[in-house]
């Protein structure tokens, strides 16, 4: 049986959802489950129960601070290893990625899935094209952003949760194996163009005042972690590509700018009543 960890999230459901559409004897695991999910709270330790698991699908526990993160983490790789789980799959951060905030807790937990015991594989995932299209602010004028004329080699989430449903569903070809699962380049200017209006580039200063300023919904971890996707993006860092996607796929992956534009146009504001 598969577990995957996170299953109230998107890419947990979504990952869920895809091994389901194969066949897949699968389940979820969520600290508020719902039908045909497990409860599992990675903050409580002792609670964590993975019996009758053959595979583990931990899909990253990161809407927190480090600490918290890599405890969640090593706390469920204690489990699997104590109670009998044959291959561990962790969804990581794409290798480009160790400029941003949150790369650590991700590079900690690579360690130790590596040093768990378990046959492993390490799926280094790029940033989502729905996040890279969420992130685009809406002006008067058109879409604001502190990207400048960076590319980032954006993927769509669903793109992401195949090929961790096809790697979940024959884990031993794959085991002891760390893709880069990233797509293909765009810019704000590309989703601005598709959508029509113009871009305006913003500095890292005024990016970073708007977060603190005028976002009281963020936690304290998280204007840091949104100004290094910024600045890594605007300076070339996260553009570099792969084919890893595109062979564990067997397909070309989807159009990342299809889901950008998708993304930005869901947070466009509607006409002035």
């Amino acid at each position: 049986m598969i577990l995957v960890t996170g299953a109230n999230g998107n890419l947990g459901s979504a990952t869920l959802a895809a091994l389901r559409a194969r066949g897949a004897t699968a389940i979820g695991g969520s600290r508020t489950p719902g039908d045909g999910m497990r409860r599992l709270d990675f903050d409580d330790h002792s609670g964590i129960g993975l019996g009758g698991v053959s595979t583990l699908v931990l899909i990253s526990a990161g809407y927190a601070e480090d600490d918290q993160v890599i405890g969640r983490h090593a706390a469920v790789l204690d489990a699997a290893a104590r109670e009998g789980v044959r291959h561990v799959i962790y969804t990581s951060l794409t290798h480009a990625g160790d400029h941003l905030g949150f790369a650590l807790a991700h590079r900690v937990t690579e360690r130790l899935v590596c040093a768990c015991g378990l046959p492993w594989t390490i799926l280094r995932n790029g940033l989502y094209a729905e996040l890279f299209g969420g992130l685009l602010m809406w002006s008067d004028n058109g879409v604001e952003s502190a990207f400048g004329d960076g590319a980032l080699a954006a993927v769509a989430r669903a793109d992401l949760a195949e090929a961790t449903a096809i790697i979940s569903a024959d884990p031993t070809q794959h085991s002891g194996r760390t893709y880069d699962l990233v797509g293909t380049p765009i810019t704000a200017a590309d989703v601005a163009d598709r959508l029509g209006v113009p871009h305006r580039t913003i500095g890292l200063g005024e990016y970073r005042r708007r977060l603190l300023n005028e976002m009281p919904e963020l936690l304290p971890f998280q204007p840091p972690m949104l100004s290094s996707i910024a600045t890594s993006i605007r300076h070339g860092f996260l553009d570099g590509i792969s084919p890893d996607l595109t062979d564990v796929l067997g397909r070309p992956v989807c159009d990342p700018l299809a889901t950008a534009v998708a993304a930005a146009s869901a947070t466009r504001p509607g006409p002035a009543r």
